[in-house]
């Protein structure tokens, strides 16, 4: 199990401290110039003063503005180390699946990513550079891995990725939507036979929200041959699959009547082809919607419908050995908007509870999504050599603003550190034996600290601990010394024992290990 969930209730808090939208009309554009090499002292000191002068003029001297560009943010120690944790615990289960960890460059060539995301390609950020290459911030961790794959040739893998990624997107911060983010991808490359992958990355979803413990969740299913089997049956041009897609895809936002108006107004569909449409996205269930659809008697003689409808009975049938069709629906609402999909998609939300007086609900949307991309290696390929693939990325940003409030509700703080001890002394004039101590500790690996004061009060030490959520301090006094012991006192208990100096870092080990 990946004991998260209750560390963000309980478990070893201390006492203490994606994503669309429109667009900016400008700002997403970025002019990368070079930079001379640096000179000596003397010049980088001119540099300085130069920077400074320009700052001033430009503020008309007043001081710079310190913040964080919109979209972004720090994080400190707290966070961090509550971030570390979940990002930890999302690849131990990659790990646990079999994957291997890649990675791949924060800048890519911007024909990489171009047309690769429907209506959101105007949400990358395009950056100049002055040396011949025009890049962009990648946009996903998807279509870099594609490129990767293609450029090496590689035709079977299994791999994670944890990493940034950018979207020229409108932030709202309180719902983990940020222009600066973190996505965790796994990905299964290969020819295999049919669902068998796609089922074990919707078992990878299931396993990751029931284990972090963040509350009722429903992961949705579709497949994008059902989608555009249903928009051929209600008479929608083939060049407009796509764009219709990207408005079905705004039903869990927005309700039905606005989604028609749009198709209507803005997609150029009639009313009648609008309204057929609504017939079937609105529409989710199980097993037995997708036996019901198998017997439509439209649906039924389309090739790309029956197709998709097939793989979607299978992978039901994959998720019930599984034993995790209690948390998914087959909704032919979902769509996901990125051009890249061609069969089974899928995105998983958490449920709020209908009356929740206990706490204000957090609305975070959707925490993970993926799907099968077969040609999107091909686009890149010379040959065009197709390599299917099939992938999640979970919305570890989104997942993180939950715990986030949690842990502040809760007025905890989780330990930044992971200190095991503390090395201290009762008397004055100890700083060399302190300093011999801590030297063994940290040659036998164990994680220790030492105040940087030569005479630090016993009592600050401990206070030290206390505040800092150190288990243990190791205190070596005249007496102490001549017996060839150490005094390990355990902060929380008070309790006091003396160690021989040579049993003292197995005692650490054992009682700071972790059951």
């Amino acid at each position: 199990m990946l004991r998260l969930g209750p560390l963000a209730a309980a478990g070893r808090l201390l006492p203490a401290g994606p994503r669309f939208g429109p667009p900016r009309p400008s700002g997403g554009r970025v002019s990368l110039s070079r930079s001379r090499p640096p000179g000596p002292v003397g010049d980088r000191g001119l540099l300085a003063r130069q920077v400074r002068a320009a700052a001033g003029s430009a503020g008309g001297g007043r001081s710079p503005v310190l913040k964080t560009p919109k979209g972004t943010r720090d994080h400190p120690p707290a966070h961090a180390a509550l971030r570390d944790r979940l990002l930890a615990a999302v690849v131990t289960c990659f790990k646990r699946h079999g994957a291997a960890a890649i990675d791949t460059p924060v800048l890519e060539l911007r024909e990489t990513l171009m047309g690769k995301y429907g209506e959101d390609t105007k949400l990358i950020y395009e950056l100049q550079d002055q040396g011949g290459e025009l890049l962009a911030l990648r946009y996903d961790l998807t279509v870099p891995f594609a490129r990767y794959l293609a450029m090496n040739k590689i035709t079977n893998m299994k791999r994670y990725h944890v990493a940034k990624v950018y979207r020229r997107d409108n932030p709202a911060t309180t719902r983990g939507r940020y222009r600066e983010f973190y996505q965790c991808d796994f990905d299964i490359a290969g020819q295999f036979d049919p669902m068998i992958p796609d089922a074990e990355c919707l078992k990878i979803v299931h396993e990751i929200l029931s284990d972090l413990q963040l509350g009722d969740f429903i992961i949705k299913v579709n497949d994008r041959r059902i989608l555009n089997g249903v928009f051929a049956v209600c008479g929608i041009p083939e060049n407009k699959f796509i764009t219709t897609c990207s408005t079905v895809d705004k039903l869990d936002k927005i309700p039905w009547e606005e989604v028609r108006s749009e198709m209507v107004g803005e997609k150029g569909l009639s009313p009648e082809a609008a309204d057929h449409i609504g017939d079937y996205v609105q529409l989710h269930g199980g097993l037995d919607l997708i036996e019901q659809l198998l017997q439509d008697p439209k649906l039924s003689q389309n090739k790309l419908a029956k197709e998709g409808l097939g793989d979607m009975k299978l992978l039901f049938e994959y998720l019930t050995l599984f034993g995790i069709t209690g948390k998914i629906s087959f909704d032919l609402s979902l769509a996901r908007g990125l051009d890249y999909y061609t069969g089974v998609i899928f995105e998983a939300v958490l449920l709020q509870p209908e009356n929740d007086h206990v706490e204000e609900p957090v609305s975070v949307g959707s925490v993970a999504g993926g799907g099968r991309y077969d040609g999107l290696v091909g686009m890149f390929d010379p040959k065009g050599r197709k390599v299917p693939c099939v992938g999640v990325s979970i919305g570890i940003e989104r997942i993180f603003s939950i715990l986030e409030q949690r842990v502040e509700a809760s007025e905890e703080k989780i330990r930044t550190t992971e200190t095991q001890v503390l090395v201290a002394s009762a008397q004055k004039k100890l700083l060399e034996e302190r300093l011999k101590l801590i030297s063994e500790l940290w040659n036998a690996g164990i994680k220790a600290e030492v105040l940087y004061k030569k005479n630090p009060k016993l009592l600050n030490q401990l206070q030290y601990c206390e505040d800092t959520g150190i288990p243990l301090v190791a205190i070596v006094g005249e007496q102490e010394l001549k017996d060839g012991v150490v005094k390990l006192r355990v902060v929380a208990t008070r309790e006091e024992v003396n160690v021989r100096r040579e049993s003292l870092v197995e005692e650490i080990r054992m009682r700071t290990s972790r059951p």
